[in-house]
């Protein structure tokens, strides 16, 4: 039996998963949660075969715990962005799974990454190659997370304890190196390329 831990805030779907995955003869769920920071906690309390991870939870996101977690783990999400799977397979996942896939393809992911396979939506596995890696440093990433927030250089310098100089360099060197014509495109584009 394949024990299986589902972590993801979204009530309706962490259940309708844990339903579906029910009707599996060889897969067990052991437990769920809804927050990434109590995701560790409950590994360590139910010591599941498979961890299916959301990426956008609160508390904390799942790319953070995949890093943390020392058993196999596939990402689930909604957001099949390029550079979300580069940041999980730095994280050391096994499996990255986009939620539109069939009930079907889900088990049959478990029951691969169990066996010490991986697994990675080929359309998304597609897209990462054309992408490429992303070309924003963390400190460019921090600030454009911040300047997405809104307000002045002044404002988001204060965010992040950082003088303005230094922030609009940061800034600076993001728009350039997205192609953006300023910080909210540059942010726009970072974020759809799962960088952010």
């Amino acid at each position: 039996m394949i024990r299986v831990l589902l972590a993801d805030d979204q009530h309706l779907v962490r259940q309708a998963m844990a339903a579906l995955l029910s009707f599996e003869p060889d897969i067990e769920v052991v437990a769920e949660v809804e927050r990434g920071d109590l995701v560790v906690a409950a590994v360590a309390e139910h010591r599941p075969d498979v961890v299916l991870l959301d990426i956008e939870m609160p508390g904390r996101d799942g790319l953070s715990v995949a890093a943390d977690l020392d058993v196999k783990v596939i990402i689930l999400t909604t957001f099949g962005r390029p550079g979300y799977l580069r940041r999980a397979m730095d994280a050391g996942v096994s499996g990255f799974v986009v939620k539109d896939a069939r009930a079907e393809e889900l088990a049959a992911a478990i029951r691969d990454v169990c066996a010490g396979g991986r697994v990675v939506d080929r359309r998304l596995a597609a897209a990462s190659r054309t992408t490429g890696a992303c070309p924003l440093t963390a400190r460019e990433r921090a600030a454009l997370r911040a300047a997405a927030a809104g307000g002045t250089i002044a404002d988001v310098a204060a965010r992040l304890f950082l003088s303005p100089g230094t922030v609009r360099n940061y800034l600076s060197a993001a728009i350039r190196k997205t192609g953006a014509r300023n910080r909210a495109e540059a942010a726009r584009i970072a974020e759809t390329n799962g960088w952010l």
